[in-house]
């Protein structure tokens, strides 16, 4: 018995990393789940070791970023498993490049993948959910998205890929304020772990290579994919608008953009009296967290 039990999600991006060991936990707690991987022989290899494990799963291969296609993740789940409860958005890619030699071709691959991608099967997923609601059916509709430390507070050399990941942040709040009527909640996750995009440089590597004396293996994909499985859970139904962060043992909640009190003048500010409105400003504000790579 898992918390999982009767229940089904979809995670793209499965047949490797992250996406894999969110499936591999999703299906121990009970989830049937369809592996979606444009690498169909990566998913197959994912799903065959969910099987032998005992559990649940079917390999979908549909593009994320083409809305036609995704369509058809929602429908083999609905046809696979009876249902479907939760679309985990895990796929990504890295273009990484300074700002002033990034290519448009570089930026739009990075919006399609992270930005596109995670809006196709939500959208469908939804338009299934929002119709079982009006048919009087209950829901418990999950959608969980991925974002990134480089979203919540910017990546030196990874331009598109932060600014796509800010973008699905903000795409998580929209979600829970608008889905909630219809028993959805939508949550995103920035992780922190062991995964070919992470180790692809050396440094790196050698950072989160897995500890060889039995030791916590604090940069386990796994460790992210504990609360994955419990925000696809029924258990989660309060839980919604939220954006965590997943390193190690470790769960927090990342806390966005607030207004401060301000400086009100009570009239129009003349242009050359902002510079003393800015000065009092900046002496009581809370200094952001600095951009990664500039420390």
């Amino acid at each position: 018995m898992g918390i999982l039990d009767n229940r089904s999600v979809i995670v793209t991006g499965a047949g490797g990393g992250l996406g894999a060991a969110h499936a591999k936990v999703l299906a121990a707690e009970g989830a049937g789940v369809v592996v979606n991987d444009i690498n169909e022989a990566a998913a197959q290899v994912v799903v065959d070791a969910i099987l032998a494990a005992g559990g649940k799963a079917i390999v979908n291969t549909s593009d994320i970023t083409n809305y036609d296609d995704s369509a058809n993740a929602v429908k083999q789940a609905i046809e696979a498993f009876g249902g479907l409860n939760a679309v985990v958005n895990n796929a990504g890619i890295n273009r990484d490049r300074m700002f002033a030699s990034m290519t448009e071709a570089e930026w739009d691959a990075i919006m399609a993948v992270h930005l596109k991608g995670h809006f196709c099967i939500s959208s469908h997923a939804v338009h299934y959910w929002r119709d079982q609601s009006k048919a009087g059916e209950a829901v418990s509709g999950r959608i969980i998205n991925t974002t990134s430390g480089a979203g919540l507070q910017g990546s030196v050399g990874q331009s598109n890929y932060a600014a796509a990941k800010a973008g699905i942040a903000a795409l998580t709040l929209n979600q829970a304020a608008e889905l909630g009527r219809y028993g959805v909640t939508a949550n995103s996750i920035a992780p922190a772990a062991r995964t070919g995009m992470t180790t692809a440089v050396d440094a790196m590597a050698e950072r989160m290579k897995a500890p060889d004396d039995g030791s916590f293996d604090y940069w386990a994909p796994e460790n992210v994919s504990s609360l994955i499985a419990w925000l696809a859970s029924a258990e989660s139904a309060d839980v919604t608008g939220r954006v965590f962060e997943s390193e190690g043992g470790k769960i927090s909640i990342c806390d966005g953009w607030r207004s401060t009190k301000g400086v009100d003048k009570g009239a129009r500010w003349e242009p050359a009296e902002v510079g003393d409105a800015m000065k009092e400003l900046l002496e009581k504000e809370v200094p952001a967290q600095a951009v990664w790579g500039t420390f």
